[in-house]
């Protein structure tokens, strides 16, 4: 298959105009210039027009559980009113309602260009299931929780280690999601650190995404630490220590670690995430949501963590009165520009392809159009006329026009 745009994007390099992509297969051949392809390969090419053909767009932390509550839950004026209200919507569902929330947010990612996701699933028993309703590759985070559960840890991580086993026939990865250092317990962070650490699985988990759960490590206080201590879990580990801190006395900080939100840094932490090899997934219409304190991407920057991006889910995307909200990387990428007006447009591209490659550890396979590469694409519309392609890619709104995922069509375009 051979396809050609107005401008070709491989993100690795400079755009090309009048730019080529050759497919042979599931990958990338070649990506060239059209003058440069011999006649006869012309004849066969798919010509997308005034399009730019860039890289599938990686979506490293989102719910696709909970895509059906968008709108449902106010703005809360702390976390925990928002954790209490989203335990009580969680257990109003039934499977079936999470199975069709979860299809409809899949379906959303790939109208608006994802192809691969990081999903944290909280409904396991749906799985493989919904993996055959979509085209997205999708990798699933299955999520883990000791508080309120009366398993033990080792139990826990046995049952998800079990359920895991019981998926890896299935087309898409699993990795473990200790959900954060306050509803996991430090047993539980341990003991998944050092499995992921010998089978080779990625993990992820929310660390430092609000203020009183910082206070809850921190000051051994708040209302976190109260409304926690009051449902019967064990405060020994809080006081004196940051969430990422704990995180590393318990053997997290590894390259195979995904931190979500990451808002709230004490001194010293954003180091200690570089020197770990951990990536960062930073929610913008999420952070947005919550009103956090401004998000510490220099900091990070400068540490050397890579930093890529998320949707996070649509129960903490802000929605106006009869406004429709989507997931949708592109939105995201808005969201951080406008609270980053000195981050160039590339950048910020970047943080939306390599660099959520770059976390999943599938540098070289997606967010980049290069050969060897999966053949995973998008063309968008310029829209109105910017010299800038990734700038165009910036401003992009609505559907993409065509959607490749491992050299299939996942939207063909229109003919």
């Amino acid at each position: 298959m051979i396809l050609r745009a107005q401008v070709v994007l491989p993100i690795t390099g400079p755009p090309i105009r009048d730019g080529v992509v050759r497919v042979t297969g599931r990958r990338i051949r070649g990506v060239t210039r059209w003058r440069e392809l011999p006649a006869a390969q012309k004849r066969r090419a798919v010509d997308l027009g005034d399009a730019i053909l860039l890289p599938g767009l990686v979506n490293v932390h989102c719910h696709l559980d909970y895509t059906h509550m968008a709108g449902q839950i106010p703005p809360p004026k702390l976390f925990t009113d928002w954790l209490k209200v989203m335990v009580a919507t969680k257990a109003g569902w039934s499977l079936e309602d999470y199975a069709a929330s979860w299809e409809e947010g899949a379906q959303m990612l790939l109208r608006s260009g994802t192809t691969t996701v990081a999903d944290v699933e909280a409904v396991p028993e749906l799985l493989p299931r919904l993996w055959h309703t979509t085209a997205l590759r999708v990798i699933s985070f299955l999520e883990m929780i000791t508080i309120g559960n009366r398993r033990s840890p080792p139990v826990v991580l046995r049952d998800t280690l079990a359920k895991a086993r019981s998926l890896e026939g299935g087309r898409d990865r699993v990795a473990l999601s200790p959900h954060a250092p306050y509803t996991a317990l430090p047993e539980l962070l341990r003991l998944s650190a050092r499995v992921a650490q010998k089978h080779s699985m990625l993990l992820m988990t929310h660390v430092g995404e609000s203020a009183t759960e910082y206070a809850m490590f921190m000051e051994g206080a708040g209302e976190m630490y109260d409304w926690l201590a009051r449902s019967g879990r064990d405060m020994s580990d809080c006081g004196g220590r940051s969430p990422v801190q704990h995180l590393s006395r318990s053997g997290m900080l590894r390259p195979n670690l995904i931190a979500a939100h990451v808002n709230y840094l004490a001194k010293g932490d954003a180091g200690l995430l570089g020197r770990g090899g951990v990536s960062v997934v930073h929610c913008p219409r999420s952070h947005f949501y919550f009103q956090h304190a401004a998000f510490p991407l220099r900091r990070l920057v400068r540490a050397g963590v890579n930093v890529c991006l998320g949707t996070d889910s649509l129960a903490t995307v802000y929605r106006k009165r009869q406004e429709k909200v989507e997931l949708d990387m592109f939105a995201e990428m808005r969201a951080l520009s406008a609270r980053e007006p000195g981050l160039s447009a590339r950048s910020i591209v970047e943080l939306a392809t390599v660099n959520g490659a770059r976390a999943l550890h599938l540098e070289g396979s997606v967010g980049e159009l290069t050969p060897g590469a999966l053949a995973d694409m998008i063309a968008i519309a310029p829209g109105t006329e910017v010299p800038d392609a990734y700038e165009a890619v910036l401003q992009h709104r609505g559907p993409v026009l065509a959607s490749m995922i491992s050299g299939r069509w996942a939207k063909a375009p229109a003919r």
